[in-house]
């Protein structure tokens, strides 16, 4: 970066009194600081890289303090850097700052081929960073594994599970898939018997079915693997353990299990079931239901989820999870972006595929069309229904898929002024936590802990039975 930068970029972090996901201060106006290796570290392995700038203090809310000598912390900075496997190679910048001298090094995000880069001293495990919000935190096993899968080409769709029979498999399913190989794959169709069919598309391994022969074709997958399977819950507030107006934790629940093809309509129709919908009168008087969430973005968002989650042994004890909230949907599965891939071409480019013969297989199966337009057809099918656009989010391993509705955005357009007029009248006379919850429309619990409880702290709304606050004939008035 040019000086003018350098000195900008200073000056906002002492307006913002942050660091950030790319940002580390360093205050090294006493000498070099000694550990850098897990900013450098963790900076290497992000895909924005980072910056480390000296001559803030922290401690004493970014004071302008200068470093000790420009040169010589250079040159410690890059001896660190050589201790690094792969080394990494910083790009220093310099700049006087009323009087001071402070130094930036920006440290280049490193190919995720080469990743995790790792301070040799105490190896890759030890030694790999990654970068959590402004702070550097150890790196999972499983997130070394996911990095080395990638630069080996590990197929873990292809593992062996040495348990299943193929005479467990459902034969109309696989038969027809069969027929499908020999019309759609021309060179299969003569000569080649049924079982080198088998190995060659990868539903088996030396005879013994695959992780991708029992996730498409096996009457029960979960028989051998419990968790390969979808947990969908309903929430009745804004976050995981908010309780309903009966206190309990799940408007619904359940297990949805099976094969791939089998699991993916009982999904959609959980999230069906559970939305809250809209009924329209159009302009010729008939009446219409406007879904919360877009059935067809549901269903690629699920088919993505269990075609592209990790399979390793790593993580074949988390199931893919469907998480309703009251102003959201999530679907969440295992194993982060496979390859190369960023968070914002998503759907622009053609990315790595994690598991290829799983989803050549259901290609076959007409289950999905295995031409990456997934995500596309996501955003397309939110923006007809009229909601925002989907938010794609990879945090440690797991890769999230975040629905807003409409609905919780047009409960929310009152602004927390006209919300808080409204109860005061609304409580003239004094009302039950029952009455009040149906009036604003929001949780139980959020009701309680963030509309009423302000205004009781606030001097607003006072308590009827003050020495008795988790009475069930507790009722709240408006103060006269």
């Amino acid at each position: 970066m040019q000086e003018a930068d350098l000195i900008a970029l200073a000056k906002r972090i002492q307006r913002i009194q942050c660091e950030t996901q790319t940002i580390e201060v360093k205050a090294a106006q006493g000498g070099c600081p000694t550990k850098l290796y897990g900013t450098l570290s963790g900076f290497s392995n992000q895909d924005d890289g980072g910056i480390i700038l000296f001559g803030l203090d922290e401690k004493e809310k970014f004071k302008l303090v200068g470093v000790y000598d420009a040169q010589d912390l250079q040159k410690k900075v890059t001896e660190q850097c050589k201790q690094m496997e792969p080394q990494v190679r910083p790009l220093f910048t310099v700049a006087e700052m009323d009087g001071e001298m402070i130094v930036s090094a920006e440290i280049p995000a490193v190919d995720i081929s080469e990743r995790p880069v790792y301070y040799r001293g105490v190896g890759k495990i030890k030694g790999s960073y990654v970068r959590v919000c402004e702070s550097d935190e150890p790196i999972s096993e499983y997130e070394i594994y996911s990095y080395e899968a990638f630069r080996k080409q590990v197929q873990d769709d292809l593992r062996r599970v040495e348990k299943a029979k193929l005479s467990l498999f459902d034969e109309v399913k696989f038969n027809n898939y069969l027929a499908a190989v020999k019309r759609e794959r021309k060179n299969l169709a003569e000569s080649v018997p049924d079982d080198e069919i088998m190995e060659l598309m990868g539903v088996t391994a030396e005879g013994v079915p695959t992780i991708a022969g029992i996730m498409s074709f096996s009457k029960y997958p979960q028989g051998y693997f419990p968790q390969l399977c979808i947990t969908a819950v309903s929430l009745p507030g804004l976050l995981m353990g908010d309780l309903g107006d009966d206190d309990e934790r799940f408007i619904d629940n359940q297990r949805i299990t099976g094969s791939i093809p089998d699991m993916i309509e009982p999904a959609v129709d959980f999230v069906r079931r559970n939305s809250r919908n809209k009924t329209i009168i159009d302009d010729d008087g008939k009446r219409r239901d406007k879904l919360e969430y877009p059935p067809k973005a549901v269903r690629e968002a699920v088919l993505n989820a269990l075609v592209h989650r990790d399979y390793s042994v790593h993580s074949q004890n988390i199931p893919v999870r469907i998480e309703m909230y009251r102003d959201r949907m999530e679907i969440i599965n295992s194993g982060g972006l496979y390859g190369k891939i960023t968070i914002d071409s998503l759907g622009k480019v053609r990315p790595d595929t994690r598991n290829s013969a799983l989803a050549n297989i259901l290609e076959l199966l007409d289950v999905t069309e295995n031409r990456y337009s997934g995500i596309p057809t996501i955003r397309s099918e939110c923006a007809k229904a009229g909601i925002p656009a989907p938010v794609f989010e990879v945090r440690r391993g797991e890769f999230k898929v975040i629905f807003k509705n409409n609905i919780f955005q047009a409960e929310n357009k009152r602004s927390r002024e006209t919300l808080q007029k409204e109860l005061l009248e609304f409580c003239n006379i004094p009302k039950t936590r029952e009455e009040i919850t149906t009036f604003t429309g929001f949780s139980r619990t959020h009701t309680m802990n963030g509309v009423i409880q302000p205004l009781v702290n606030a001097g607003l709304l006072r308590l009827t039975l003050p020495d008795k606050p988790k009475s069930s004939k507790q009722t709240y008035a408006s103060r006269q």
